[in-house]
């Protein structure tokens, strides 16, 4: 009896070839895969006849994983020719739910990290750019009678790289496997296909140890099979293991090295030309000679995927190129590649959507959602709009919301309320059926068994990574979903933030959010609820606290300092009752910041604002003439009007005074002054900026109207830039005698 290790690089059309060609020639009793084991009693699911690419999906409580094969997997090629030989095959590794998967979610995420150092060294040796380019070198190149030089390359690979925990566990099960295939298989072979890093550890593990079949380790998990995507396959898009370019490697499987070349750069100068790039058939036949001459150069047959592209840039690209070409390294395309880059790398990765069988099970969640979206009338295409007031309406809200929360894909919000204070009660959204959607409604049964409970667990996961002001998202997130389970968590999360967060901005958000959800909410029954109540308290008390420790000189407004200020303003006026500082405590830390001239100028202005909202009546025009420096005048007024906008206009002096010490000031001054005055302004919506001019000319006793002074057509600032160049005109002819 033999057995015969065949160490593989995942999605390797090279490895895969050789695999088909082991298992014919060998007819082995088993065939043993690197795999979930706790798919062996379903493997004739996998056998259904999918359009691949698919995956196996699994999860357990707190964890998702995914297992991928495209139609080149030396993987997927070793359970279809050993099944069509009427081979025993058997995934034999640990299921993606154990702890020695812990933090991966890709169970081919290549140990290329752990043994970087000898790829370095033979990638210096072959003058390669990485593992990529050395890999088609050593293999996809030449693809003949590669067996010896696999076990040669991965056996250097791993002499340098010690397992770690989590695969010392998963060789030793996967080695018990083997184990018992070659003591059951009757003196006939026995095929190992797994990872070229597990090889040598497992080659040496199976020479004793029990016989017995292991067991296979039970949870409270599942797995299904989902449809996956060569984009999702693709290292230029982010993947951690196998091949890039899975459309390229694709063709070479399906048509082998020369077909494959030409295939590139003809997909190449297609997608170009689609986007009115100008390439001309002498660019085509450049690009061909010079991946072929390339190829010649570098020892190669055929041209390989690195000599084409290379072929194809000095053939298509004539400037300098803002970053080096993206198959020089691993990852995805950098921000301002030049378009014929951005085409490669798209033709090469494609456009290819796996489908699964229509036999294919699938978790209770996808039928019970098709279902719900067909009798709710959201199953369609175009556009719909919803009265949120409308019972029957709220419902498909709700169901398009957990949709949404889920990412699920086709159903996009094109308008609605955006927090809790949003007085909208219409919503707009656009359903676009798509191929995606089965494969998210798979994955999103992770999350739960229904539609609302799955939603539930993906805000739940959301929840402690997320920032403070991301946390009251997810709160109204679960407001729109109509779902209140994971309420009293995300708000006691939120709390905790609060009390600790020094951030005043992300706490106006925060308080403004809560706020809005527990005064206005009925429609998602959120309001007055007592635990938001708890929220308001203690953002209001904190945002208070870091304000009054605020010390600057003169600077810019602080526009979302102020929306904080405005929120605490609101927090007092209509929700007192849940708060624990009285209203005069309130105040009194409004005087304080008001008086003190260490704070920056927009948060006296807002704190003598707050004072006077709150029902205080501050000397606002010694306080006006006390903040008259035309480099804070303006950011003091921004706080003020902020605060207490609608005190400012039922005011009798605070327009005249004011309009006294703009009139007082220089050109110089009044520069210096305008923008800041621009801002502040901008807080009174038109009709109060007319009342304001109707003001500054009865306090100086002119002629006109109010609407005449605010429907000019010139920006103030081009009337302020031509004042200064008189006022320059005139000093020069001053100084020349010319006046």
């Amino acid at each position: 009896m033999t057995t015969t290790f065949i160490g593989v690089r995942h999605h390797s059309p090279a490895c895969a070839q050789l695999v088909a060609e082991t298992i014919e020639r060998l007819n082995p009793a088993y065939v043993l895969i690197e795999g979930p084991a706790d798919i062996n009693g379903r493997l004739d699911e996998l056998l259904l006849g999918h359009d691949l690419p698919v995956a196996i999906f699994s999860y357990d409580e707190g964890h998702a994983s995914w297992t991928p094969f495209c139609d080149y997997s030396p993987e997927w090629v070793a359970l279809t020719v050993g099944h069509a030989q009427g081979t025993d095959v058997r995934f034999i590794d640990l299921p993606a739910w154990h702890p020695a998967f812990e933090g991966r979610s890709n169970r081919y995420a290549d140990a290329e990290l752990r043994y970087a150092e000898v790829v370095e060294r033979l990638c210096r040796e072959f003058a390669a750019d990485n593992v990529d380019t050395l890999w088609d070198h050593l293999f996809e190149a030449d693809p003949d009678d590669i067996a010896e030089r696999l076990a040669q390359y991965f056996d250097l690979v791993r002499g340098s790289a010690g397992a770690d925990v989590s695969d010392a566990a998963r060789e030793e099960y996967m080695a018990s496997w083997i184990r018992a295939a070659a003591h059951n298989a009757g003196g006939r072979p026995v095929v190992v296909v797994t990872g070229g890093f597990h090889t040598p550890a497992l080659r040496a593990m199976v020479a004793s140890g029990s016989t017995d079949w292991p067991e296979i380790p039970k949870s409270s998990g599942a797995s299904y099979l989902v449809p996956y995507s060569h984009q999702r396959l693709d290292a230029f898009t982010g993947y951690q293991s196998g091949m890039p370019s899975p459309e390229y490697y694709h063709r070479v499987w399906t048509d082998g090295l020369a077909k494959a070349a030409d295939g590139l750069v003809e997909s190449v100068v297609d997608r170009l030309r689609r986007r009115n790039q100008a390439v001309s058939t002498a660019d085509l036949i450049a690009a061909r000679t010079l991946s072929t001459g390339l190829a010649r150069l570098r020892g190669h047959v055929h041209p390989v995927r690195t000599d084409v592209l290379d072929g194809l840039v000095s053939a298509l690209v004539s400037e300098d190129l803002t970053q080096p070409p993206p198959w020089t390294r691993r990852g995805p395309l950098l921000p301002g590649a030049h378009p014929a880059l951005v085409e490669m790398v798209a033709a090469l990765g494609g456009d290819r959507v796996g489908r699964l069988h229509p036999a294919t099970p699938a978790p209770p969640l996808v039928t019970a959602v098709l279902e719900e979206l067909r009798t709710l009338d959201l199953d369609g295409e175009g556009r719909i709009g919803l009265d949120l007031t409308d019972p029957a309406a709220m419902t498909r809200s709700r169901v398009l919301h957990r949709l949404r929360v889920l990412k699920v894909p086709g159903f996009q919000r094109q308008t609605g309320p955006l927090t809790g204070a949003d007085p909208v009660l219409e919503e707009r959204w656009r359903l676009t059926p798509c191929d995606e959607r089965v494969a998210a409604l798979i994955e999103a049964a992770a999350f739960g068994g229904t539609l609302a409970e799955a939603a539930g667990g993906a805000l739940q996961r959301r929840i402690p990574d997320a920032s403070i002001d991301d946390l009251t998202g997810v709160l109204f997130d679960a407001a729109l979903c109509g779902i209140t389970t994971l309420s009293d968590d995300v708000i006691t999360t939120l709390a905790e933030r609060v009390r600790s967060a020094s951030d005043v901005a992300a706490l106006g958000v925060v308080l403004a959010g809560v706020l809005g959800l527990w005064r206005h909410d009925r429609l998602f029954g959120t309001a007055r609820d007592p635990v938001l109540g708890a929220v308001i308290d203690v953002s209001a008390t904190r945002i208070l606290w870091l304000v009054e420790g605020l010390h600057s000189g003169p600077a810019p407004a602080d526009t979302e300092r102020l929306r904080a200020m405005v929120a605490t303003r609101d927090a007092v006026v209509h929700a007192e009752s849940v708060l624990t500082m009285r209203r005069d405590d309130v105040q009194g830390v409004a005087r304080r910041i008001a008086s003190d001239a260490k704070a920056p100028p927009d948060l006296r202005g807002a704190a003598l604002g707050l004072g006077w909202a709150l029902g205080e009546l501050p000397d606002v025009e010694r306080a006006l003439r006390g903040m008259a420096a035309p480099d804070m005048l303006g950011d003091w007024l921004a706080g003020l009007f902020a605060l207490a906008r609608e005190d400012v206009l039922t005011s009798e002096h605070v327009v005249g005074v004011l309009d006294e010490l703009v009139h007082a000031m220089t050109e110089a001054e009044f520069l210096i002054a305008l923008p800041a005055l621009r801002l502040a302004f901008a807080y009174f919506p038109p009709l109060e900026r007319e009342t304001i001019a109707e003001r500054v000319l009865a306090h100086r006793g002119a002629p006109g109207s109010g609407r005449s002074l605010t429907r000019v057509t010139v920006d103030p600032l081009v009337v302020a830039e031509g004042m200064a160049l008189d006022r320059r005109v005139d000093d020069l002819l001053v100084r020349e005698g010319l006046a």
